[in-house]
């Protein structure tokens, strides 16, 4: 495809759905599947999705048939992430023979023989429902893919771990960390000064007065979530690997390479230690190597599951 003209995150997420699920480590998914309480009509297993985007998860979840019983809690600060989650998802399980019944406050129910799964979607600053929720409820499983590396993860971890009961799963797939490949290789030097300042960007990234970034989520997920009073039961590699087959690059992942050079070119324009024009230049060649089907794209990343062992009040609140 050629080089777009204009991006939406909404398709951007909906093309990168392909690449998580060829991406998402097995042998953790396995883990969390095992690992899941049994869900009944009576005790439906409570999940809570944290940045749940347009809801790829739960597709994925019901899908694979991992969910029975379940009332699953999606969040994100973007409400139209949010609409088209309730759309896409409405329109995804009617074409798989459920039920599919709407109610207010953005409610989805979804029923056929041996399911019945009811979705709630809210806008809302994941640090807010945190503040809400605080010992009013709790879940069986808390989702955040691809969300950790976005926050700070020392302030928000505790929090988000108080939302699990003792004994429940937090699964976080898809946390960036920290290395990013693009081939064929150009020159050297400048593939390397781009790599290593859009991390710094992603390391001093400020949100409403708030650290809100970490290019190396994945690796230090492990310390923080021992200070949490979290298990880890298992963890493993999940890097998106994205080429062009003799078919060219499936389903929309030219548009996912597309989307995300231009996030790079909006990140480090007008960065000190990059020379405008060569930058430009760097972005103008990425992208036609992919309107060539040329570029092969590489980003570290893990999926860590665990288990909450420690009652809220007795985890530890220093730093790792």
């Amino acid at each position: 495809m050629s080089t777009p003209l204009a991006y939406s995150l909404t398709r951007y997420l909906a093309a990168k759905q392909s690449v998580d699920d060829r991406a998402l480590n097995w042998q953790v998914w396995q883990c969390l599947v095992a690992a899941l309480p049994r869900a009944t009509a009576e005790q439906p297993l409570r999940i809570l999705e944290v940045g749940a985007g347009i809801g790829s998860m739960v597709e994925r979840l019901v899908g694979g048939d991992v969910l029975s019983y379940a009332t699953y809690t999606a969040i994100d600060k973007a409400p139209a992430l949010m609409a088209e989650a309730r759309r896409r998802l409405a329109q995804w399980g009617g074409e798989r023979g459920f039920q599919v019944d709407e109610g207010d406050h953005g409610q989805l129910h979804m029923r056929r023989a041996e399911n019945h799964i009811s979705a709630e979607t809210e806008t809302i600053d994941v640090a807010r429902f945190i503040a809400r929720e605080q010992g009013r409820r709790t879940w069986d499983l808390l989702i955040g893919q691809a969300f950790l590396d976005l926050v700070d993860m020392p302030t928000t971890l505790p929090g988000l771990c108080s939302l699990v009961r003792p004994g429940g799963l937090l699964y976080f797939p898809a946390t960036f960390d920290g290395d990013t490949v693009f081939l064929p290789e150009g020159d050297a030097e400048l593939d390397r000064t781009i790599k290593d300042s859009y991390h710094q960007i992603i390391d001093q990234r400020v949100l409403d007065g708030k650290p809100s970034g970490d290019s190396r989520a994945g690796r230090r997920l492990f310390a923080y979530l021992r200070t949490a009073g979290v298990d880890v039961l298992a963890a493993g590699s999940s890097d998106w690997v994205v080429f062009a087959g003799a078919n060219g690059y499936p389903a929309d992942e030219a548009y996912f390479l597309h989307d995300i050079i231009h996030t790079i070119d909006m990140a480090l324009t007008g960065h000190p230690q990059l020379d405008a024009e060569r930058l430009c230049a760097w972005v103008a060649q990425r992208h036609a190597q992919i309107e060539q089907g040329a570029l092969l794209y590489i980003a570290h990343q893990l999926d860590v599951l665990g288990r909450v062992t420690a009652p809220v009040g007795e985890r530890q609140d220093s730093k790792p």
